[in-house]
């Protein structure tokens, strides 16, 4: 007999609140109160906070966490363990590479890079490359 996971997950959170997943395609967890449509896959591990949206022909990768309101574009690749801030946008066409951590309310532009490993400061917008890397600035 095959068993399969459970459709529902519920998690204890740092306040010691329960909070109610629903197990996704790629076995990452999304709250019911989230946007992600059924042919995104979103890895292994992955949370999808409430409010957060994700656009069509994105991909999650493996330990990664959507945060609250977040928006992501179309067709944005998000590395494995990657953290999107609260009330971060990604662009569309966008990469976030691996292990990348971006702070509350960065704006990725679209066709932005952001390097694995990057820390992306809160209140930053990752510009798209002119002729080399990504770069980003911070709001005065």
């Amino acid at each position: 007999m095959v068993r399969r996971p459970a459709r529902r997950v519920q998690v204890e959170n740092d306040a010691g609140k329960i909070v109610n997943y629903v197990r996704h395609t790629g076995d990452g967890v999304v709250s019911p109160h989230a946007e992600v449509p059924e042919s995104v896959p979103v890895g292994a591990g992955t949370y999808v906070e409430s409010g957060a949206r994700v656009g069509p022909g994105s991909r999650v990768g493996d330990g990664s966490w959507v945060d609250h309101d977040v928006v992501v574009g179309r067709d944005v690749r998000v590395g494995d363990n990657v953290h999107l801030g609260p009330e971060t946008v990604v662009g569309d066409r966008a990469r976030i590479g691996h292990g990348a951590r971006l702070g509350a309310r960065v704006r990725v532009e679209a066709g932005a890079h952001v390097q694995p490993d990057a820390v992306v400061p809160e209140d930053a917008t990752v510009r798209r490359p002119t002729g080399g890397r990504s770069t980003y600035d911070v709001a005065a």
